[in-house]
């Protein structure tokens, strides 16, 4: 996809092999390690996707949540400062505290638990720099066959492959049904943070989904596409469900803005999940 668009494509991993040529081994807080990649990379742009995702680790784990998230941060922004580069940050759809929902851009964060407040604190670590952007995505999810688990702290698959793991094995999934969020299509996502890396525009963009759905809804939606029984999903409220860090109840976003800017759609959960079955059908 990068190639389609001009670029060629260098990724660093941590903890697990890519799968990529022109990939580097890379601990993003290890400061010194992070400056001479980059350096040794020269990139007109850093697209960066690392992160502690687990939100309830992070709220266990806190220092090493802000190492991660704030600390690997500030080296690829000093990195990204030093070499000219531009620097495409993904954040969260969580800086709010979803009290309303359908939030834009100019809308004030407020994080309500320790992963949002370290990726709320990344966002400012960002925004200092002279050429950057800031893309909030909502509960990334796609299509994949194989899914390894890398680290406590990040995610071992997405929602919807993890619902559809249950569903295959005829297992219950209960899925919450007051917790809103626009849940987005891996695909055009990268498709979203590529046309970040060559716009001209700095600031914070919100690259998410259309469609302003419950974890419930969604999971409903996935039964429906890839045809198992409705019944397996069991609706809970969020205080039915044991979670160690308070979740926000509603954090859609509008996207008129990226994609006025970006000249390009973000889909609906259907198109999503369409689209995901489709690539699930020709594997």
């Amino acid at each position: 996809m990068a190639a389609n668009h001009g670029f060629e494509s260098y990724n660093t991993q941590n903890t697990r092999k890519s799968p990529f040529p022109n990939s580097f081994q890379l601990d993003i807080t290890d400061r010194h390690a992070t400056l001479r990649v980059v350096r040794e990379i020269q990139p007109k742009v850093i697209v960066n996707t690392a992160a502690l995702t687990n939100v309830d680790y992070c709220e266990t784990h806190q220092e090493e949540a802000e190492s991660v998230n704030v600390g690997g941060t500030t080296n690829l922004a000093e990195a990204a400062q030093e070499n000219n580069s531009r620097l495409v940050h993904t954040s969260t759809d969580s800086v709010f505290d979803g009290t309303h929902g359908h939030y834009s851009e100019s809308d004030t964060p407020n994080p309500i638990n320790h992963y949002a407040m370290t990726k709320l604190a990344s966002e400012k670590v960002v925004s200092k720099l002279s050429n950057y952007a800031i893309a909030r995505p909502s509960v990334v999810y796609g299509w994949h066959s194989q899914v390894a688990k890398v680290h406590a702290g990040s995610k071992t698959m997405n929602f919807a492959m993890f619902v559809l793991d249950k569903l295959e094995r005829n297992e219950t999934v209960r899925a919450i049904r007051d917790q809103y969020s626009s849940p987005t299509f891996a695909d055009n996502l990268a498709e979203g943070l590529l046309r970040l890396a060559k716009s001209p525009e700095n600031g914070i963009f919100h690259t998410a989904g259309r469609s302003c759905l419950s974890r419930y809804e969604f999971a409903i939606k996935l039964t429906e596409f890839f045809a198992y029984p409705s019944i397996l999903v069991q609706p809970v409220f969020t205080r039915e469900f044991l979670q160690e860090a308070v979740r926000p109840k509603n954090c859609c976003l509008r996207v008129e803005k990226a994609e006025r800017i970006l000249k390009m759609r973000f889909l609906t959960a259907d198109e999503g999940i369409g689209e995901m079955r489709r690539q699930a059908q020709s594997v």
